[in-house]
């Protein structure tokens, strides 16, 4: 996260060319699941698992997992190559990824439960829930709950991410925001933040009076089927079904091959603020997930509710310009409670991006087609953000892209997430 917190959901004009359906890098197996299209769109589902052997050989993965959901079904669940560079142990569709910051849309559903329930308002303050909390001027009053789910704090992007990553807890840094100058006032802009944000999952654990992490599974994980699914780094390695995380050094010039992927720790400090980036799971959870998220599961989450926290709060004006060069059919991109809001091709495009040391993880959903796909990686490939652009183009009939043959993607996602 931090600074890789930068990965931005492209929704361009996008896709991968299709091609061999055998192979993954350094001779890694590409999957167990087999793929067995269940509707008509049978063809572009095809095209999408062309495309995944395609970049699974370019040797931009180690491990990769990817599922699409339609009507409320499964439509294609596949895995491809290993948890860990020169091992044999294959991705399954139960192994175990860090999910970094999707975990925000479960924090807001948990959030949209307490309002629901009447436990709790989004107007609520956010001192109230975090007392060491400071911003400049003494305006800490004025932030409310609402305002943190959208990144309303006015603080400049990320704030203080690098004291997070380099070991300080939340509560020393909460503190320390007295001494930044707003960019904004509260409310008013746009600003992504992590240890923020994590105030929300306070406020849940407080009108609960339980951890946030038993919340997250009893009132999302165990209902919505999460089997595998966690909150905290215990949960990712508790068994050996899970991704490790792999990274791998820049290329000294254009020209020059890739480096190699190496296996690198696992960087506990996101782990500390679990509503901005805490949850793990696998990719038949995150399908779980996504169909509750397109309103499979009232029970759960009810019309309500998902409304409540899909609907835009704020403008992302600097994303839209940033990204329009490349996705001229991007007319506006907005943040609503824990979800960015694209409106792409004249569709409406719910979303967001996940990036931590080692881990990449992307979902995105068309509510009027009632369909969505989600991804994850252990690595933080530049062709991973392709595939969901591809899937958008391939499901809303739009011209596509050869992202494959990008050099470098890496500016396109240079900001917050």
């Amino acid at each position: 996260m931090g600074k890789w917190l930068a990965v931005l959901f492209v929704l361009a004009a996008a896709s991968l060319p299709a091609s061999a359906k055998d192979g993954a890098s350094n001779g890694a197996p590409t999957g167990l699941t087999p793929f067995v299209p269940l509707s008509l769109e049978q063809s572009h589902l095809e095209e999408l698992d062309d495309a995944l052997n395609q970049a699974m050989l370019s040797g931009d993965f180690v491990g990769l997992a990817v599922a699409v959901v339609r009507d409320g079904e499964t439509k294609f669940l596949k895995t491809y190559g290993v948890t860990e560079i020169g091992g044999d142990q294959p991705i399954t569709p139960n192994t175990r990824f860090r999910i970094a910051s999707l975990s925000k849309g479960f924090a807001s559903s948990l959030a949209g439960l307490a309002v629901s329930e009447g436990k709790l308002s989004l107007d609520a303050p956010a001192i109230d829930f975090a007392p060491a909390l400071k911003l400049s001027g003494g305006v800490e009053r004025s932030l409310t709950l609402g305002h943190l789910l959208s990144h309303r704090t006015g603080l400049p992007p990320n704030a203080y991410d690098n004291l997070l990553e380099a070991g300080a807890p939340p509560d020393k840094i909460l503190p320390q925001y007295r001494k930044v100058k707003l960019l904004c006032g509260v409310g008013r802009c746009y600003t992504y933040q992590n240890i923020a944000y994590d105030i929300v999952g306070r406020a849940v654990s407080s009108v609960y009076g339980a951890p946030y992490a038993d919340l997250v599974k009893s009132r999302l994980f165990i209902p919505l089927g999460m089997t595998t699914a966690s909150v905290g780094l215990q949960g990712l390695t508790m068994n050996d079904d899970w991704a490790r995380p792999h990274l791998r050094d820049r290329k000294k010039s254009k020209d020059a091959p890739p480096n190699p992927w190496r296996v690198v720790e696992v960087k506990e400090p996101y782990y500390s603020v679990p509503a901005a980036g805490g949850v793990n799971a696998s990719i038949s959870d995150m399908a779980q997930w996504l169909k509750a998220q397109l309103g499979e599961a009232p029970e759960v989450l009810s019309p309500m509710l998902l409304n409540l926290i899909h609907t835009p709060q704020v403008n992302t004006a600097s994303e839209t310009r940033r990204m329009r060069s490349v996705m001229p059919n991007l007319a506006s991109s907005q943040y609503a409670y824990g979800w960015r809001v694209y409106d792409y091709g004249g569709k409406r495009i719910i979303a967001h991006g996940g990036s931590v040391d080692g881990y990449g993880a992307q979902i995105a959903f068309i509510p009027e087609l009632n369909a969505g796909i989600v991804i994850l990686a252990n690595t933080r490939s530049r062709r991973m953000w392709s595939i969901a652009p591809m899937f958008l183009d391939l499901t809303l009939s739009q011209p596509r892209r050869d992202w494959l043959a990008l050099e470098d993607m890496d500016s396109l996602f240079q900001g917050s997430q």
